[in-house]
């Protein structure tokens, strides 16, 4: 009997300690690790005997190899009142897009630290990733495999101050201080001025609206003031159906004559969800810059000839679980002159197929 009446103790005792066991919640931690790798194989058609893709092209810009874009390690601390992050880099991304950077600091993925002066801001402080574009440097949060030739020739990351300030639920604003255009370390003694303004009207619109003003001529050279503007759009026309569009353009004082030199660039985006595990992107995108300013030359001579250049990509993406994806990319783009090196010389036309494996966690 004495058995009996424990049996019948714990049965009507067991589903109220359950309910409270189940009510009591361990608060979330603000301490967070996360890492991530973008291993890839490319391939140029009628390459020449080199490995590099064409110089403007930085990341996946490795070809008839096997290899790793980026392989990045990182934690994150946020209490709601104070934040931080450090995250450490390697790959050919690495190599390719920060080459200036000092040999230390080119590894820093991120480094910053911040805290909320008042409710619904944020002020940082340090190197963080870039407030220009639709497009990041972890391949595996972007729609295309590759970037866009406007996100390969914008700032991908950025060192400064950052200020955010939550306007509304649907609106956002950022005032930034920066040592300038997609740089570590200060170049010369003038600072650059960056906003951005994003507004999510609905659940399925966001307008972003971003830019910069600054002078990124070195220290030993004369004053010549940029001043850049992205503008870009996402929608969800359906469940399955998303578009995007984009549009950056930029001005730059001329070194050869008066007035400035001027690029701009666009490109859309199509996304189709097939099913549960597979979607595909087309990619549609132009460049043009004013004697190939920025693109080929930050400060070009009269003399240079026009960058224009249009193509198109097709992507097909599997994500057997929510943090790997498996993506496989064709690509071509056609210049106005003949600017791409092919095995029998230089071309007009450039193609490629790019195939990655990328994890996150």
């Amino acid at each position: 009997m004495k058995h009996v009446a424990l049996l019948v103790a714990a049965a009507l005792t067991g589903p109220a300690a359950l309910a409270q066991t189940d009510t009591t919640q361990a608060a979330p931690t603000p301490l967070t690790f996360y890492g991530f790798v973008d291993g890839y194989y490319g391939y140029d058609f009628d390459h020449a005997a080199t490995h590099d893709r064409p110089a403007f092209l930085y990341s996946h810009d490795r070809q008839n190899e096997f290899t790793i874009n980026q392989a990045l390690v990182g934690m994150r601390y946020n209490n709601d009142r104070v934040r931080g992050a450090v995250g450490l880099h390697a790959g050919t991304y690495v190599s390719a897009n920060y080459a200036a950077e000092d040999q230390v600091l080119k590894h820093v993925f991120e480094a910053y630290a911040g805290f909320r002066p008042f409710k619904k801001a944020w002020l940082d402080v340090g190197i963080f990733g870039s407030h220009i574009g639709f497009e990041s440097a972890l391949s595996k949060e972007n729609w295309t495999l590759t970037r866009s030739m406007m996100a390969e020739n914008s700032p991908y990351y950025e060192s400064g101050a950052r200020f955010t300030y939550e306007a509304a639920p649907q609106l956002t604003l950022t005032g930034l201080v920066l040592n300038g255009w997609q740089n570590i370390r200060e170049t010369n003694q003038a600072k650059a001025l960056g906003t951005q303004i994003q507004w999510k009207p609905t659940e399925k619109l966001l307008l972003n609206s971003s830019t910069f003003y600054g002078n990124e001529q070195p220290q030993d050279s004369a004053i010549r003031r940029r001043y850049f503007h992205d503008f870009y759009l996402t929608y969800a026309a359906t469940s399955r159906l998303s578009v995007a569009g984009v549009f950056d353009v930029g001005k730059q004082q001329s070194q050869s004559r008066r007035g400035y030199d001027t690029w701009h660039t666009g490109a859309a985006f199509v996304k189709y969800q097939l099913s549960d595990l597979f979607s595909t992107t087309l990619r549609g995108e132009y460049y043009y810059a004013e004697r190939g300013v920025l693109i080929n030359n930050i400060t070009p001579a009269r003399t240079d000839v026009d960058f224009r250049t249009s193509g198109g990509s097709l992507n097909l993406d599997y994500l057997p679980t929510p943090n790997v994806a498996v993506r496989v990319e064709g690509r071509y783009l056609r210049a106005r002159n003949a600017i791409f090196q092919h095995d029998d010389g230089f071309s007009r036309n450039y193609g490629n197929v790019t195939t990655s494996v990328a994890l996150s966690f």
